[in-house]
């Protein structure tokens, strides 16, 4: 299994980003996929999950200004982030979650995460 992030960057608040998943190793069309975060100093913040059905899910600071989205085609599953804050500076990572958990973990497989900066 491979997860492989991408589409971090640094951005002025207000501003937008869309960060990217690509996908290995295993049936994607049928596994759900998470994005979680983390900030320096702090510990695993769940973001949004999308599953098999296309069904989307978000953690309630991030509604209205996320949207998560999938190509099952690509093997790709997209973060875009919208009126990005200081506060979402973070590593953003997409996982699997496992087969017992929740959407929001725990998780099975991660990626080496994408770094997100908010700043002026």
């Amino acid at each position: 299994v491979q997860l492989v992030e991408s589409g971090g960057g640094l951005v002025q608040p207000g501003g937008s980003l869309r960060l990217s998943c690509v996908a290995s190793g295993f049936t994607f069309s049928n596994s759900a996929i998470s994005w979680a975060r983390q900030a320096q100093g702090k510990g695993l913040e769940w973001v949004s999950a999308i599953d098999s059905a296309g069904v989307r899910y978000y953690a309630d600071s991030m509604k209205g200004r996320f949207t998560i989205s999938r190509d099952n085609a690509k093997n790709t599953v997209y973060l875009q982030m919208t009126s990005l804050r200081p506060e979402d500076t973070a590593t953003y990572y997409c996982a699997i979650p496992g087969p017992l958990s929740d959407l929001s973990g725990p998780f099975d497989f991660w990626g080496q995460g994408t770094q997100v900066t908010v700043s002026l």
